[in-house]
């Protein structure tokens, strides 16, 4: 088990599979992240095992994190991918596993022992959910065996998630931020470029260092661009007074980059 969690994380989502993925999770281990985050759907575990394996750090310094595609949430097909997806990643044990939707072949009779199942069985370190809303969290809590590690969701300054952040300080568990910059939308946002001016930094290192400002959250930006994998690390050094935090705070618009008819805030 890796004990490498890496509160800046590095996403992959939408990096093809091949050498463009294998390039980026390289240069970016390279850069200093820790923490790699993939997932069944998105067709490219072997290529974030092949670019681990370019670089020169220790294996047991990495924390890999994949997630259980919505078709594979039966007990069955939750174990048997997950084994897959360790051996794909060239992992000897997948150190956080997500359920990526609580959609489709979701049950939380049979996905949740699954997932207790993976890790009696040394194929998964850690138990993760993704995108839940908080009644299901608090669902699956309450019925695993083993503690939840992580829920990721997406969050930002235009959507900041205030319940799932305070069930995360209160449960115990990382609240993992996808779209973290929302794919940029952060940039054409007055109060974010004004800091940003400010501190000499950009709109989206600005919106990664309000979310590392924040307990218990973990933001995990995607960048192809080797640059802007240096720059996304870099704003981990930017340090936000109170006034910028509150102006950022205030920022909240429940603006969703990811959402659609099936998700489940919208089956309430």
């Amino acid at each position: 088990m890796s004990d490498a969690f890496d509160r800046l994380g590095y996403g992959t989502y939408r990096l093809a599979r091949g050498e463009e993925c294998v390039a980026g999770v390289a240069h970016a281990v390279e850069t200093g992240y820790r923490h790699v985050d993939t997932a069944q759907e998105y067709d490219n575990e072997a290529s974030v095992g092949t670019g681990i394996d370019r670089t020169d750090v220790d294996r047991d310094d990495l924390f890999v994190a994949t997630k259980l595609s919505t078709d594979n949430l039966s007990y069955d097909e939750a174990v048997a991918t997950a084994r897959v997806s360790r051996d794909r990643l060239g992992v000897d044990s997948i150190d956080l596993l997500y359920v990526h939707w609580p959609i489709h072949t979701y049950d939380p009779a049979e996905t949740l022992p699954a997932l207790d199942h993976l890790v009696d069985e040394g194929v998964v370190d850690r138990i993760g959910l993704s995108n839940f809303r908080p009644d299901q969290l608090e669902e699956a809590i309450d019925r695993l065996d083993h503690d939840v590690f992580a829920h990721q969701v997406e969050c930002h300054p235009l959507l900041q998630q205030r319940e799932l952040r305070e069930l995360a300080v209160e449960r115990g568990h990382w609240l993992v931020a996808y779209s973290p910059i929302a794919r940029n939308r952060v940039a054409d946002v007055d109060v974010l470029r004004e800091i940003a001016a400010k501190h000499d930094a950009s709109p989206a290192q600005v919106s990664l260092a309000w979310l590392l400002s924040k307990e218990r959250v973990a933001p995990i930006p995607k960048a192809a661009s080797f640059d802007h994998v240096e720059a996304n690390r870099a704003a981990r050094d930017l340090d936000l007074d109170r006034e910028d935090v509150e102006r950022i705070d205030a920022l909240d618009r429940g603006e969703r980059v990811v959402d659609f008819d099936e998700a489940p805030w919208n089956q309430v």
